[in-house]
């Protein structure tokens, strides 16, 4: 049995290609658009269409296997990074996106007094955004 196979019978989900492909994609790293996901699926795959690489993204992300994201002003990217409540910092002039740490020590924007309301955090969505070294040297130029 594989990995994949491993991963998503532990979470309940039948095991098929779509699954397994899509699995394998995002394993890979990289915070990728759907129609990247959807290109790389078909290259392993005969055919895929690109509701079935939704449909699966949607199962692996509910199932905590798959992470999605979306910066403002971006379509939805997904990443297989789950579970450590990291970040990410965007560029603004390319899109391309890194994975951060989370942030420790003293950062009082990331606890918030949530008693007034009940909630009960369990992960903090931070975006960071700025110009990658690509387009820092770009600009640099352009001056």
């Amino acid at each position: 049995m594989s990995a994949g196979e491993e991963l998503l019978r532990s979470k309940g989900l039948r095991v098929t290609r779509p699954r397994l492909a899509v699995l394998d994609v995002l394993a890979g790293g990289g915070h990728l658009e759907v129609d990247e996901i959807t290109r790389r699926v078909r290259d392993r795959l005969d055919s895929v269409s690109t509701q079935a690489v939704y449909d699966v993204l949607g199962a692996l992300t509910r199932a905590g296997l798959s992470r999605r994201i979306e910066p403002a002003g971006s379509p939805a990217r997904y990443e297989a990074r789950v579970g450590d409540n990291h970040h990410h910092v965007v560029c603004r002039g390319c899109g391309e996106i890194a994975d951060i740490d989370c942030a420790v020590g003293e950062a009082p924007c990331l606890d918030p007094n949530t008693t007034p309301h009940g909630y009960e955090v369990d992960e903090a969505e931070v975006t960071f955004w700025g110009l990658c070294p690509t387009c820092q040297a770009r600009r640099s130029v352009d001056e």
